[in-house]
């Protein structure tokens, strides 16, 4: 079944639809896995993030387009959850984050499939936005424990509760969060969460708790740790460089690799949002990058031919 969200400028939501096949009685669970906490339960009506009660996933494959140190070998065995708790405006991927594009499968298939890339020499299990699907997730994970070889990375748009995060403590090795805004009136413009920056920092702290080091094996193949991400928008390098100078503030800026995105493409973004119907510049890019060098991270830069909707995955296959 295709769900439906959509969200005003104001940040709320509205959801049209109904989940199939759902096996939970009333109120056994009422949502609060993410920040939104919608307490819907989801086998009766979807939760803001569009899910309902079912496990939805829109594509699985080999991923060669991640940081380097995620891509060894064969790539990436990405695996991409259908819904999402933010409604990004530029989102690249919003057939499956806003319309829940997908197929309902069940934990022990989604535990087939993780075996599935693990066979093809992938270097790592890589869950593609799967905070409203966590609970779900760590069952598939037990259904494999021993078999399972490689190193999970949850990644993340950030938008989690740290207690959440706690949870995923002996699943999860590599956490690859983004970190998208620093200012209020920004995720609530363009992502529709006021209060983002205050959980992707407080998230992003019990990530580091877990995995407090980054480790590669001997092919430079990233095994544990935190990786965070920056997509740098048009228009906001400032509001980039505060997100900088705030981690540098709060964390050390050792214990984890910074992944500094110039990839923004503005033909996903609707044409209101004027300021963003554009590509960084290299001034804007090079702006951010330099703070970040000057303030001592380390970690991943990308060249600005990564900025084209060709690198996007292709849900219809």
């Amino acid at each position: 079944m295709s769900y439906t969200l959509s969200a005003s400028r104001d940040g709320s939501f509205s959801a049209q639809g109904t989940p199939q096949g759902c096996s939970l009685s009333k109120g056994e669970h009422l949502c609060n896995l993410c920040p939104r906490e919608c307490l819907v339960d989801r086998s009766k009506s979807l939760g803001l993030c569009g899910a309902g009660n079912e496990l939805v996933i829109s594509k699985y494959m080999i991923h060669k387009w991640e940081e380097p140190c995620l891509v060894c070998g064969e790539g990436s065995g990405a695996i991409f959850f259908s819904g999402c708790n933010l409604r990004c405006v530029y989102c690249q991927n919003k057939e499956i984050s806003a319309q829940m594009k997908g197929e309902a499968i069940s934990p022990f298939r989604l535990g087939e499939i993780m075996l599935e890339l693990q066979d093809k020499g992938v270097s790592n299990i890589n869950l593609v936005t799967p905070s409203h699907f966590s609970d779900k997730i760590r069952q598939a994970l037990d259904l494999i424990r021993g078999k399972l070889k490689i190193p999970v990375v949850y990644n993340t748009s950030g938008y989690e509760k740290p207690e959440e995060i706690a949870k995923m403590a002996g699943y999860v090795s590599i956490f690859l969060t983004d970190v998208k805004y620093f200012d209020s009136e920004l995720s609530k413009k363009y992502s529709h969460a006021s209060n983002y920056f205050e959980y992707a920092i407080s998230s992003l702290k019990k990530m580091l708790e877990l995995e407090p080091r980054v480790v590669f094996d001997e092919r430079g193949a990233m095994q544990r740790g935190v990786i965070v991400r920056h997509l740098c928008l048009p228009s906001h390098r400032a509001d980039s460089i505060k997100i900088l100078n705030e981690l540098a503030r709060e964390l050390d800026v050792n214990s984890f690799k910074l992944s500094l995105m110039s990839q923004y493409t503005p033909e996903f973004c609707p044409m209101e949002y004027k300021e963003l119907k554009r590509k960084i510049t290299t001034f804007e890019y090079e702006s951010v990058v330099n703070e970040a060098i000057k303030l001592g991270f380390d970690g991943f830069i990308q060249d600005k031919s990564s900025a084209s909707s060709k690198f996007t995955p292709n849900f219809n296959r």
